[in-house]
């Protein structure tokens, strides 16, 4: 799929996004070393964001992951179910466009 491009408001940099609706769609497009971050809910068909992580840094151990949930998450809880994915960045939904493409950024500084 092609990338979109977002600007973070002050037109500094620009964000090439790709977009997949399925998490087994992802794992088949997925390039190593090609992506910087991946964006992923929590609650997905077939599987969920943290374990469709750990198949992503199976592949690629660099790329930097956010999480978007609209519940509390329990961080110390998914590091003993999920020992292999970092739990840097979540972002709590509902959330702006622009206060995601600040979050992205951040993440990517």
């Amino acid at each position: 799929m092609d990338g979109h491009y977002y600007g973070d408001g002050d037109n500094k940099k620009r964000f090439e996004v790709y977009t997949y609706n399925c998490p087994l769609f992802v794992l088949t497009q997925f390039k190593p070393h090609f992506y910087d971050l991946l964006l992923t809910d929590i609650y997905m068909p077939n599987m969920n964001g943290f374990q469709l992580c750990e198949k992503i840094l199976e592949l690629d151990v660099n790329i930097r992951i956010c999480f978007m949930t609209a519940l509390a998450v329990n961080i110390q809880a998914l590091r003993e179910v999920y020992p292999n994915v970092s739990f840097g960045c979540f972002i709590e939904k509902p959330v702006s466009i622009w206060h995601l493409i600040q979050r992205v950024s951040a993440e990517l500084d």
